[in-house]
């Protein structure tokens, strides 16, 4: 079994940054892919964020240009840094290790709770 640690979500105005961190109980070379979700209310979880294990990354197009993923994978943790945050990217997110492909299995974390406001 893995654990997921996330932090670092809050409030923010529109237009400012936040950075998530979601630190791993084991190594995160294991998984083919770790990354974000978020769900809104109302709202199916959906992606915004991936790199794999050969660190390339994957952006959801309503958060390219604004976000970055990246990891350290001395530290088991993997971040994403958001910029230019909207109202719109309020939601709860979600760090994920994919590790299905590797035959260890997916993991989420607990969810951090986002909140933009204008």
């Amino acid at each position: 079994q893995v654990q997921l640690a996330e932090s670092g979500g809050g409030l923010v105005q529109a237009g400012g940054s936040l950075r998530l961190s979601c630190t791993a109980s084991r190594s995160i070379i294991n998984f083919n892919a770790v990354g974000w979700y978020r769900q809104a209310p109302g709202k199916q979880r959906e992606l915004v964020a991936t790199i794999t294990r050969a660190a390339i990354p994957n952006f959801a197009d309503s958060v390219k240009g604004r976000f970055s993923i990246f990891r350290d994978i001395a530290k088991n943790t993997f971040y994403l840094q958001m910029n230019r945050l909207k109202v719109e990217d309020t939601a709860v997110y979600y760090c994920n290790a994919d590790g299905v492909d590797a035959g260890i299995g997916q993991y989420w974390g607990q969810g951090t709770q986002v909140t933009v406001s204008s």
